[in-house]
This record gives C-alpha cells, structure tokens and sequence, in this order.
C-alpha cells in the first residue's frame, strides 16, 4: 500500500501552518531567507515546529521552501538536511515531516532558466532532504504545470511519496494559477507526472478552498492536500498581514473535508508570489500571451495595495516585498498565532467526528 494511504487510514491528518511569519515572530529580520536559520538559529526553528506539534499537528513541514540552488545561494546540502533533522526532533515521533521544495522563482517561460537547470536544482534539494529522512516530499505553492512536472520527476527519483501542490489566486473566480492553469488541468497533469497526491495552498482565502478541493477531487483519484490562506493579505508598510481569526478559519473545516480534502492545514501567502506578479506583469505581450491571463494578474497584484495610495508609493510597497523576504509567508502575521489556527482546526475536526 501506498504511505500516504496507510497515513490516511486513521481519518484526516492535520497538517501544520506558515513557517515564515512565526519565525520572523522569533526574530528572523525581514529580507532574510528563513532557510538559512537551520544552521544559525536550529534552536528557535525547532521550537517553531515543536508548537505546531503541541498544538496538534501530525505532519509538519521543513524549513526548506527556498532551498534550491536557483532560489538561493550557500551550503544547500547542509541547509536541508539539518532542516529535515530540526522537524524530526520536533516531531519526536508524533508527527510526519513532509520536507517542502518551493519554485525556482524563476521563469522558464521568459528563458530565465532552463529546464534542465531547474531539474537538477530540484533533483539535488530532493536528494538531501531524502537522505536526512523526510517522510515524504512536498512540492508547493507551484503555478506553473511544467515547472511542477520538473519538480515531481526529480521529487519522484527519491522513491518518496511526493505531493504536488499549487497556488490558485488568479481569474475572475479566483480558481487558476497565476499561470492561468486550471484545477483540472493541474490533477490531470501532476497524476500523469507520477504525483501521489494533489492539492492547493496559498490561494486568497480559506472560504475559496473548498470548492479548489471539490474540483481537484473530481479530477483526480489521488489523496488532496489542502493549506489555504488566513484570508486575504493587506500589505501594512512593507509588512503583509492576514486578517481572519481562528474561529473563522477552523469554521471551514466540515466543508473540506465534505469536499475531499485529505490532509487539511493552514498557510499565509508568499512574497516570492509577489516577486512573480511583477515580473510576469513586465513581460512582452508576445510571451504573455503564451500560457498565462495578463489581467488576473494586474487584478491580483493591485489588489494587494490600497489604491487610495499614489501609483509610484504601490509599486515601492510591492518592490519591498522581495524574493529574499519570508518567502512562505511574508513579513507580518495573521490574527493570532499560527499553532493557534491548527489547534482550532483540530478541534473542530474533533467536534466534527
């Protein structure tokens, strides 16, 4: 039988929430990658993950969301594997550690990389994060389909279990990638890449997460992985912050799992996101045009910004909001901790039974 089966086969199982804005709770200085504190600062990344254990998670990610060698520079190997061995002392047998691998934060489609530098970036990251012994692999926050294929056969190679999961926050129904990617065509895709479970994360909010689930569900008859937003994200300054409570988030619990979810969890958005709006956004029309909605994307990023403010003072706002912030999160928080949202979560899955 397939791990992730054997996993599911006790009921749902909670998975944990942002990494980023916790540790910035911690210290971590804003434009600092958070992967790098694995080898500064293992103490407080540990104590971080241990507080999604305590408060009821049973998988917990990695510190790791960066670390490929498009996405960052230094000792990749070591960034990893301590990241991986940080989760399982946290853990300590309570919790599975699913080791995350994030996009390149390049774009393929502009001839920013090519996809052979993109696998073999990815193709490393899963081999270190394999040998320190992650349970399984997550590919997340994806937007586009070629580059999640790239990411899974490399995750793949590993002989994990391997997830797949996108961003949907783009469209007039707030339901594709920002690549214009459907749910549909992601399931279709990602299982026919070898992906043994599909999902969404990031997106524009919990109350949106359902119906993403319903549609990956019918698409697809793998297991669904679900970690939506905290709500929407208003940027304060050059912080990003998310307004919905616990109560509102955990509220929501019953319809993913009515809808399919397997392994329900919460998660902020990402200023990497960010970086990509506007470099898509700059684009020639001739290779906009190829793969992805121009107008999704001007929506998405404006929205983002209060438009009372000046042109000029927005597009400084978003330029703050690098690839080098906090990358699974961005600078700020949500309305009470992250542990918080999943010990809500976990309630209500208990009152839901």
């Amino acid at each position: 039988m397939n791990p992730l089966r054997e996993w599911l086969a006790g009921g749902l199982p909670i998975a944990d929430g942002a990494w980023g804005t916790e540790l910035q709770a911690r210290g971590l200085e804003p434009g600092a990658a958070p992967d790098i504190w694995n080898l500064t600062h293992p103490d407080r990344v540990e104590a971080m993950a241990r507080a999604y254990v305590e408060a009821g998670s049973q998988v917990t990610l990695t510190n790791t969301f960066r670390a490929n060698a498009i996405a960052m520079k230094g000792d990749l190997d070591a960034v990893n594997r301590a990241s991986v061995e940080i989760s399982q002392r946290a853990a300590a047998g309570r919790a599975l550690v699913f080791a995350s691998i994030g996009p390149t934060g390049k774009l393929p489609m502009a001839g920013e990389i090519t996809a052979e530098q993109a696998h073999a970036a990815f193709d490393a990251q899963a081999a270190s994060l394999a040998a320190a012994g992650a349970d399984a692999l997550l590919v997340e926050t994806m937007s586009d389909i070629e580059e999640a294929r790239l990411a899974v056969a490399a995750a793949k190679n590993t002989g994990l279990p391997v997830i797949v999961s996108f961003a949907f926050d783009s469209g007039k129904n707030k339901d594709r990638t920002m690549m214009g990617a459907t749910p549909e065509a992601v399931a279709a895709a990602m299982v026919e890449s070898g992906a043994d479970a599909v999902g969404a994360n990031c997106g524009v909010g919990v109350e949106y997460a359902a119906a993403i689930c319903r549609r990956l569900r019918a698409s697809c008859g793998v297991p669904i992985w679900i970690k939506p937003n905290a709500g929407l994200p208003a940027i304060e300054g050059t912080a990003v912050r998310y307004g919905a409570t616990a109560a509102f988030f955990a509220s929501h619990y019953s319809a993913l799992r009515d809808a399919g979810a397997s392994f329900p969890g919460g998660i902020s958005h990402g200023t990497l996101r960010v970086a990509l709006w506007r470099r898509l956004l700059s684009l020639p029309r001739r290779l906009s045009s190829r793969r992805m909605d121009r107008e999704p994307l001007q929506q998405h990023c404006s929205a983002r910004v209060p438009r009372r403010q000046p042109k000029r003072l927005r597009h400084e706002q978003l330029a703050q909001c690098r690839l080098k912030g906090d990358e699974k999160s961005g600078p700020g928080g949500c309305c009470g901790s992250a542990p918080d949202f999943i010990r809500a979560l976990v309630n209500a899955r208990c009152a839901a039974s």
